[in-house]
């Protein structure tokens, strides 16, 4: 089979950021305003009264200072509570195609690339904007691109599990090339008025290129020596936003069709799977977690990355062997790990092993065993 290696990468920031602070003024307003409006409810017991929230208590409890989102006068507007997007045609790019472009620039140029060396787009994200036409088809059209593009979804491990298929495509000799973008506008799908979600997201947009061997130029060229996906159902993460909704005559602002979790659930359940995860398959390819010079983890949870990296090589975590990115991005779904290994991989050396590894809802897990070139 053809050696494969990831040539390049490339990010698109928002042009927005939301601090702790700016984001605890506005829920907290939300709440005294709900509890006003409901206060006789509240005093009868048929309604809960919200609870304000601090600054302190999301860095304490998550590890996030701020997330860059795409809108955030809709998010911090107390009677809204959710980004205001305006609509465009059907003759113009869509959102998520748009940053997915701009990020796909960044990644050909950091592999020396142009457009026409791609012959397949994937496009993986935790959420699409729309069923069809495939937002990857639409990407290619836009970067002029050739071959083949189509879109998936596995929430927060969408991204490796897109570059499990881009390498498997290339190692099968369907493609030669293949351009993997992330494009998360998590605020869409996001709870703003829920106390234990509402600081976890952020938008971004991650863009992989990942191709044979013998056709890279880039200085930069990680080998990947082997991919894993492994899958576990799991109600503990969940989103019921679809299109049998309106079939169903269910309230499309109903609080199940935005993001919720068991959190304490999803720590205790998926740190441990996450864990095993990636001590098999490093064992699988001969190798022990103490061999591998850099982890680059879903960033969703500081103490959880924390703790999946000191079951594996058994004393504490540093930034240096598994550094964070989710104290300036917050969670941004499947563009995490990429982002971590974008952000934190030009100090290693020939021959230096890393780890790419998203775990989500699903439960799912993706993990990519890369070697510096």
């Amino acid at each position: 089979m053809s050696e494969v290696v990831i040539s390049g990468t490339g990010l698109f920031v928002p042009p927005h950021t939301i601090t702790n602070e700016e984001l605890v003024t506005s829920y907290n307003g939300y709440v005294e305003r709900f509890n006003a409006e409901h206060a006789a409810e509240i005093e009868a017991g048929t309604v809960k009264a919200l609870t304000p929230s601090s600054a302190e208590f999301i860095e304490k409890a998550s590890g996030i200072q701020r997330r860059y989102v795409m809108e955030k006068d809709g998010i911090l507007d107390v009677t809204r509570m959710y980004p205001r997007f305006e609509p465009r045609g059907d003759d113009q790019i869509s959102l998520m195609a748009e940053i997915a472009v701009d990020a796909a620039k960044k990644a050909l140029a950091a592999a020396g690339k142009s457009p026409a060396d791609v012959d397949a787009v994937i496009c993986s994200a935790s959420n699409m904007q729309r069923a069809y036409p495939a937002i990857a088809i639409e990407v290619q059209q836009a970067l002029g691109a050739g071959g083949f593009g189509f879109d998936m979804n596995v929430a927060c491990s969408a991204a490796t599990f897109a570059l499990e298929m881009a390498v498997n495509i290339v190692r099968a000799g369907t493609a030669k090339c293949v351009l993997v973008v992330n494009p998360e506008i998590t605020s869409g799908h996001q709870e703003w008025k829920d106390r234990d979600c509402h600081f976890i997201f952020g938008d971004v947009c991650t863009a992989t290129i990942v191709e044979r061997a013998d056709t890279a130029t880039s200085a930069d060229q990680w080998e990947v020596l082997g991919t894993q996906l492994a899958t576990q159902f799991s109600n503990n993460i969940r989103n019921n936003f679809g299109y049998l909704n309106r079939s169903e005559d269910s309230d499309p602002k109903a609080r199940d069709k935005t993001f919720r979790q068991e959190g304490r659930k999803v720590f205790k359940e998926v740190v441990p799977i996450a864990a095993a995860h990636i001590d098999s398959h490093l064992a699988k390819l001969g190798h022990h977690p103490t061999a591998v010079r850099r982890f680059w983890l879903h960033q969703a949870n500081q103490s959880m990355n924390q703790l999946v990296v000191k079951k594996l090589i058994e004393t504490e975590p540093t930034e240096d062997n598994a550094p964070l990115i989710l104290n300036e991005f917050a969670n941004t779904a499947s563009a995490g790990s990429v982002i971590a290994f974008h952000r934190h991989r030009a100090d290693l050396k020939p021959g230096d092993l890393g780890v790419i590894c998203s775990f989500g809802a699903g439960y799912s897990v993706g993990s990519l065993v890369v070697r510096k070139r």
